[in-house]
């Protein structure tokens, strides 16, 4: 037993001295846009904590009037406090929004609508995972609920990697695993590099629709790529949310 642990102890401590090295293998690609924004204006749901915070950041930085759209509104307001103080940029905003709840949506569509001519960038981030069943305020389980019809469509699919965020604060185990090897997983800042990708680099146009990880063009399923199986998913969801399209 004592030898077990001391080869379990010797591999940890060899882990953590390498740890800088497989960090930077794991933090994956970067955005290396230079495109500044002033004049337009962001939307990015969720951006009071997390991928999405740090996505507002960089945005706002580069001189875009972003909205943070989130369900606690005074997270939001210190999220952008600190982003305003952090780019001097003072046009970063709050509003509520639940994605849990379509009249929350259309509200903050609404208001939206009535304060701004035009959307530049819109960026979907927020979302839930491993919540213990519920459902939302219409009737539809949590998690189909607010990552898929309260989210609604976007115009590219990403995949941050494996980030140390709050979306895994449901589930007492990856919290565990991810203080544990917090070492070895991307921060949020290197989590916002595809979604940043997506919303900034030029070019992009041609792959709308298309799916993207570590800041490039990723495989799909033959499944999720089936047009069949996507018009069918669109009806059923037009349907349960009461949309009709002409």
């Amino acid at each position: 037993m004592l030898a077990i642990l001391g080869l379990l102890t010797s591999f940890l401590s060899f882990l953590y001295v390498i740890a800088p090295s497989i960090r930077k293998f794991f933090a994956g690609g970067v955005c290396r846009s230079n495109v500044q924004l002033p004049g337009k204006v962001v939307v990015i749901t969720g951006a009071n904590t997390g991928i999405g915070k740090e996505t507002a950041r960089e945005l706002a930085r580069r001189g875009a009037r972003v909205y943070i759209a989130c369900r606690d509104v005074l997270k939001g307001e210190s999220a952008a406090s600190e982003i305003r103080a952090d780019t001097k940029n003072s046009q970063v905003l709050v509003r509520k929004l639940d994605l849990s709840d379509t009249k929350s949506i259309r509200a903050f569509a609404e208001g939206f609508l009535a304060e701004e001519k035009q959307l530049h960038i819109l960026i979907n981030n927020a979302g839930v995972m491993m919540c213990p069943y519920s459902k939302t305020a219409d009737g539809f389980e949590t998690h189909l609920g607010v990552n898929h019809l309260g989210t609604g469509v976007t115009t590219y699919a990403v995949h941050p990697g494996v980030v140390s965020s709050e979306l895994v604060r449901h589930s007492f185990l990856l919290c565990l695993l991810w203080r544990i090897f917090s070492p070895f997983v991307k921060s949020a800042r290197e989590g916002a590099q595809t979604s940043l990708h997506c919303a900034l680099a030029e070019g992009l146009e041609p792959l709308s629709g298309k799916y993207f990880s570590d800041c490039k063009r990723a495989w799909v399923s033959p499944r999720a790529r089936d047009n069949k199986t996507a018009e069918r998913l669109w009806n059923v969801s037009c349907e349960l949310l009461g949309i009709q399209w002409d």
